[in-house]
Order: structure tokens, then C-alpha cells, then sequence
């Protein structure tokens, strides 16, 4: 009995059908690609690289110390006596310097590193932020594409029908063969943009799929969103209080200014070029030889030396080379403040871009939803009028024409009046939400 039970449960399971294919909600390949994408991958390996110029920085304050061992072999052919035509030599030395006071310029450099992983950090955060507006665009294009492309299919339906009415019209008399081609050609046009509609998809998804870092063979499918006409009609924020937080959070920002401090530093530092430092060093050293007249152990003890040095450096003239570092560090910070107020500069005019396109595509959304139910009450009219007589082919096709120019034009209006919505909450918040 449970032999039968397991075989009848094995067949109902190879006869199920494949499991569903997982749909990719906005958060889903916002969340895959900051994990996968390689420029946010790149990204993180510039972090761990200024963390180690960090770590380097920090080694300067230590002293350095090196150990020195040295063995000699000396041959002479023509050496007087009876004595050994080789020699061999040993030395061995341990040396050490630190660095005592050079104008505080290594504690600089450690600030400097410090800035420079702040700014790595930042600059990941920035390249995540570029990838999640690229998926936002695509996400939304694709769900505006598949509307658009059930209005084809929606149409090529209808197109479908009213040939076949048209087939039967000149059957009877009703309606010439002429007018029946131009049907025909009509419904070929619909496929075709059925076709062309969902090829376009795959080149958006394709686009997407990049972005996610996935393999060639894997297939997607964005979770479809019924998203209702509130969505593109609620109310657009303030644009210039999201410029006021955007200043608070965009990551661009807040590196422009670490890049003032940093060149303030870097000021500093070569400003310190100009003042003495001061550097202790010690030595231990030994060596021996061979031919000599004393042992290994007498010579080790006789030749062990000992120094110790205390070293200051003044700078005299450097032909000009601590001056020209300190006006070029100079320059550098007038630099620094320039590029943070392009970079606030553009910010705004994002920002800017964004609250028209959303202003202008609701508006327009508002009228294309009045030009799309004219257009549909049209052709209804006009459609039943053809299959009365009264109206002809070309009339149909031009009111068809209409109507489908109406429905693209009002999804085109509503999603990007959503899409640009959606970037200003996230300029304004930090998240992206759909």
C-alpha cells in the first residue's frame, strides 16, 4: 500500500507543471543588483584600498626597523706565503629610525586617508544611487511597454473581428475586395506591432537583466502592477524643499565638501615642508673574518658596535619646490569649492527636471484621459456606423488611428508624470518606492 501511495505521488509530481518563474518586484532587483552589479563591486575595492593607504598612513608614526646580514668569499691565486688563497667575510646589523617631529605632516596624511575612505565610501553610495534610478527607469518602462502592449493586442482583437465582418460584407455585395485588403493590411499592422511592442520589452529587460548581473540564460519578469491613475495624479512635492534635502543626503554632496577639507589638509602638509624635522636612528652591527689570528667568538665580541643618533633636518632652499607645493594646494582648495558648487548646481537643476517633467506629464495625463475617452466614443460610433454601411474603410482606419495614438500618448503621460515622481521622493527621502 505505501509503495503504490509513493508511486502514485512521484508521477503526480513529474506531472505538475513547472514551477512559476519568480517575478522581480522594484525593491527585488534594487536589492540583486546592489549586491551584484560589477560597478558597485568596483566600487567597494576602492574602499578596501584607501583603507589600506589608511593603514599605511597610520604605520608612518611607528619606527621602521631593518635587519642587515652580509657573507663574504674572497679568492686570491697569488697570495704570498703558505696561506689560504679564500677568505670569508661576515657582517650582521640591525638599524632603526623613527621620525620624532616633522611638522605634524604624518598625522596630516592620516586625516588625509581618513578623508579619502570617507569619500570611497561616498562614492559608493553615490554609483548605488545611479544604479537604482537606472532600475527605476527601466522597471517603469517595461510596465508602461506591457500596457501598451495589451492596448495593441486590445486592438488587433477588434481588427481581427472587424475583418472577418468585412469578409462577410463582400460576400454579400456590401463591401469591395479593395476595402477588404486594406482590413487585411490593417490587421497585419497590428500584429506587427504586438511583435515589435514585446521586442522592445525584451531589448528594456535585456538592459535591465545587465544591470542585475545576470547570466545570459536566465529569464525575468517584473511583478506586474495594476497601477491606478491616483498614482500619477497625487500631489508633486516641493521642489525646492527636496533640493534642501537632497543637499542633506546625496551623497555627492557631502563628498564635494570632505574634498574642501581634504585640500585644506593637503595645504597644511605642504606648508609643513618648510619647518625642520627631527629623527632618531640607532645601529647594532657586528662581523668577522676569516684568517685571522682570533677566534670567531673573540672577533663577534671585539667588533659588536652600538650607535645611536639623534638627526634635525632644516630646510634651507629647495628651489622652490615647498613654495610651488603650497600655491598648488592652495589653487587645489578654490577647486575643491568650485566643483561642490557645480556639483550643487546640477543637483538643482535634477531636481528641477524632474518637478517639470512630473507637473507637465500630469497635466497632460489629465487631457489624454479626456482625448482617450472622445477618441473611444468615436470609434465605437464610427465602427458600428461600418458595420451598418454607412461608413466606409478609410474612416474606420483613420478613427482606429486615433484611438491608439490617444491610448499610447495617455500611458506615456501617466508613467513618466509616476517615474519622475518617484525620483523626486527619492531625492527628497533616500528611498526609492514604487
Amino acid at each position: 500500500m505505501n509503495k503504490t501511495m509513493f508511486f502514485l505521488i512521484g508521477c503526480a509530481l513529474m506531472a505538475s507543471p513547472v514551477a512559476a518563474q519568480k517575478k522581480w518586484s522594484l525593491n527585488d532587483c534594487i536589492d540583486h543588483a546592489l549586491q551584484h552589479n560589477i560597478s558597485i563591486q568596483k566600487a567597494k575595492n576602492r574602499i578596501q584600498t584607501q583603507g589600506i593607504n589608511l593603514k599605511e598612513s597610520k604605520g608612518a608614526l611607528l619606527p621602521s626597523l631593518t635587519a642587515n646580514l652580509q657573507q663574504g668569499f674572497g679568492w686570491n691565486p697569488i697570495a704570498e706565503g703558505s696561506g689560504s688563497h679564500t677568505s670569508y667575510t661576515g657582517s650582521y646589523g640591525v638599524s632603526a629610525a623613527w621620525t620624532v617631529w616633522n611638522a605634524g605632516r604624518n598625522r596630516l596624511n592620516i586625516e588625509s586617508a581618513e578623508k579619502d575612505v570617507a569619500m570611497s565610501e561616498l562614492a559608493l553610495q553615490a554609483s548605488g544611487n545611479n544604479i537604482v534610478e537606472q532600475i527605476a527607469g527601466l522597471y517603469v518602462q517595461i510596465l508602461y511597454m506591457q500596457e501598451a502592449a495589451k492596448v495593441n493586442e486590445a486592438l488587433l482583437a477588434q481588427d481581427s473581428t472587424i475583418y472577418a465582418r468585412g469578409e462577410d460584407m463582400v460576400k454579400h455585395g456590401q463591401m469591395s475586395r479593395s476595402d477588404l485588403t486594406q482590413l487585411e493590411a490593417q490587421v497585419a499592422d497590428g500584429r506587427y506591432a504586438v511583435v515589435n511592442t514585446r521586442t522592445q520589452i525584451d531589448q528594456v529587460k535585456l538592459q535591465l537583466k545587465q544591470l542585475l548581473e545576470l547570466a545570459p540564460e536566465d529569464e525575468i519578469e517584473v511583478a506586474t502592477a495594476e497601477l491606478a491613475d491616483a498614482k500619477a495624479l497625487r500631489l508633486v512635492p516641493n521642489k525646492m524643499d527636496v533640493y534642501e534635502n537632497a543637499l542633506a543626503l546625496r551623497p555627492e554632496v557631502k563628498s564635494g565638501q570632505l574634498a574642501i577639507e581634504q585640500s585644506e589638509i593637503s595645504t597644511r602638509i605642504a606648508e609643513g615642508r618648510r619647518l625642520p624635522s627631527v629623527s632618531l636612528t640607532g645601529s647594532l652591527g657586528d662581523s668577522h673574518m676569516s684568517g685571522s689570528s682570533r677566534s670567531l667568538g673573540t672577533q663577534l665580541r671585539n667588533n659588536l658596535a652600538a650607535n645611536v643618533g639623534l638627526g634635525v633636518s632644516i630646510p634651507i632652499f629647495d628651489n622652490r619646490q615647498s613654495r610651488s607645493a603650497i600655491e598648488r594646494a592652495k589653487v587645489a582648495e578654490v577647486t575643491a569649492a568650485l566643483d561642490l558648487e557645480d556639483t550643487k548646481k546640477q543637483l538643482y537643476q535634477s531636481v528641477e527636471s524632474y518637478w517639470l517633467s512630473a507637473t507637465n506629464n500630469q497635466q497632460k495625463f489629465v487631457a489624454a484621459r479626456k482625448s482617450v475617452e472622445s477618441a473611444n466614443m468615436t470609434y465605437e460610433l464610427i465602427n458600428d456606423q461600418f458595420n451598418l454601411g454607412t461608413k466606409n474603410v478609410v474612416e474606420l482606419l483613420q478613427s482606429r488611428a486615433n484611438l491608439l495614438n490617444a491610448k499610447q500618448q495617455m500611458l506615456q503621460d501617466k508613467y513618466t508624470a509616476v517615474l519622475n515622481m518617484m525620483l523626486l521622493d527619492f531625492y527628497n527621502s533616500g528611498e526609492m518606492t514604487f
